[in-house]
């Protein structure tokens, strides 16, 4: 299997991450890979930025800093909370419609900032997908759609995001699972993440949420995290899905899919910062701010790193 990091602890190696990276050009023409890139995975979060489009064609018509907070699997800061409220508002319905499970937030800190001021319980909005739902319930009100139903596999809505994932992926089609907020997820490989997200980063359909994704990355993300630092210091947007894949959109450039089989983020993270140093992508400031190895800890200092370990073919 494919290496892509390993965990080294006052010179022992103590843990190792393998997966799969698939780099396209933007005719979806695999120009680099290691390991697998055919294997099957949930692409869970990652693919939200094609059930945003899908929205916004069915009439969301969300300006693009609440387009960023449809793509987001945001960290429940009070910004985040603010767009979905304010999504929800502008087409008559509150929080009640969301169909997300009560939650926390997952930013740091938050959930104790919260309690701290009163709150006792999770709840809907909190969830990190909230604004994917905002995004598709004022869909369903522009359309006539039902809004009861909406996360159903066989709703309008959830139709046209399947239809939609296996014309850009190129991946035949799997089978359904429901995501970790309730809506329906879709099979993928790394190849065909990659060949959506180089789709996503050169085609004018796409162009408002490649924009809203790499102009306003902290509502795009949880803040930091490895996709919101793609936005920032590359000419790309990233979207990390849970259990370890993050696709990436380099504009006008291709895509690059990454999956960590055992889900980690440290060994997504030093997969796609391994891949993107071997594409050539990380220069001056850019290395300075992504390529750092994640520090290993004991004892309150530094005891290693968690090292790349990513070689392309």
């Amino acid at each position: 299997m494919t290496l892509l990091g390993r965990v080294v602890r006052n010179g022992r190696v103590e843990a190792e991450h393998h997966g799969a990276v698939a780099v396209v050009d933007v005719h979806g023409e695999v120009v680099a890979q290691s390991g697998d890139i055919t294997r099957r995975f949930y692409g869970r979060s990652a693919l939200k930025p094609f059930q945003a489009l899908v929205s916004q064609m069915a009439g969301a018509r969300l300006d693009r800093e609440a387009l960023s907070v449809a793509c987001a699997s945001h960290g429940g800061f009070p910004v985040h909370i603010a767009y979905v409220r304010s999504m929800l508002d502008a087409v008559g319905l509150d929080e009640s419609y969301l169909q997300t499970p009560p939650a926390w937030p997952i930013g740091q800190g938050e959930e104790v900032r919260l309690v701290a001021n009163g709150t006792t319980e999770p709840s809907p909005i909190l969830h990190n997908c909230s604004g994917k739902h905002a995004a598709m319930l004022r869909a369903c009100v522009a359309s006539g759609w039902p809004l009861d139903n909406y996360l159903d596999p066989d709703h309008p809505l959830q139709e046209a995001v399947a239809q939609l994932v296996v014309e850009v992926t190129g991946d035949v089609p799997g089978r359904v699972g429901v995501d970790g907020c309730g809506a329906p997820v879709f099979e993928v490989s790394a190849v065909g993440l990659a060949r959506a997200f180089a789709r996503l980063g050169s085609e004018g359909r796409f162009e408002q949420i490649w924009w809203a994704m790499h102009r306003y990355p902290a509502l795009a993300s949880e803040n930091p995290r490895i996709d919101q630092e793609i936005g920032t210091w590359l000419d790309a947007a990233a979207k990390v899905g849970a259990e370890g894949s993050i696709g990436v959109a380099l504009r006008n450039r291709g895509g690059i899919g990454v999956k960590c089989w055992d889900g980690s983020a440290r060994g997504l993270r030093a997969g796609i910062v391994g891949t993107m140093e071997q594409l050539g992508l990380l220069v001056g400031s850019q290395r300075r701010h992504l390529a750092e190895p994640e520090a290993v800890f004991g004892g309150g200092e530094v005891q290693g790193a968690v090292e790349p370990m990513v070689e392309l073919s």
